[in-house]
């Protein structure tokens, strides 16, 4: 294989990237401002990890996968579940005990990296999703970041500007090397 034939499949994988790039990060941030939290993808809702409570499983910083369907009556201890705490805040902690009285449904749940178990029984009415056991490591930093104003600007100019950028690079690059041929036919023109 030659440095051209080289040069023209990075060329080409580079541009394959910065668009799947680019495509990723308009999802992420369109679909976080249109659903008003975090994004969805096939049904499962991404959610931001922002405490260690759940370390090593779920680092702190990280984005899991939740199924947020289905009838919040249905756990039994050691799944884990996200629900809403009084402050309207979510908390994904794991299931150590079910408490049934009557016909309500009430967990006592503990983060995986703390002592005790929480002080307040869940109702099954505040749980909102099951944690789906797919984690992405660190990503929710940058998901957080995107749903700030600076972090959506510039994660939707920056990728649209190095594009920009690589495409006149190759304009450039196509132009020198019309010039080049050019010069070469003219130089065998007058050799002729």
């Amino acid at each position: 294989m030659n440095i051209k034939m080289l040069g023209k499949w990075f060329s080409r994988f580079i541009t394959v990237v910065m668009f799947a790039v680019l495509a990723v990060l308009i999802f992420v941030v369109v679909s976080s401002k249109l659903s008003g939290g975090e994004p969805q993808l096939f049904g499962y809702q991404l959610k931001t990890v922002l405490s260690g409570s759940m370390e090593p499983g779920i680092m702190t910083g990280s984005v899991i996968a939740v199924k947020p369907d289905g009838d919040m009556t249905r756990f039994k201890k050691n799944d884990v579940i996200t629900y809403r705490v009084e402050d309207n805040k979510l908390v994904t902690h794991r299931v150590t005990k079910v408490v049934k009285n009557g016909d309500k449904v009430m967990y006592r749940t503990k983060g995986d990296n703390n002592r005790t178990e929480d002080m307040d029984p869940v109702l099954s009415e505040n749980v909102v999703a099951e944690y789906a056991g797919y984690t992405i490591p660190y990503a929710g930093y940058i998901i957080d970041y995107a749903k700030s104003k600076n972090g959506s600007a510039l994660l939707l100019i920056l990728p649209g500007l190095l594009l920009l950028c690589y495409s006149f690079f190759t304009i450039w690059q196509a132009v020198s090397n019309l010039e080049k041929k050019q010069k070469a036919s003219e130089t065998i023109e007058k050799t002729v």
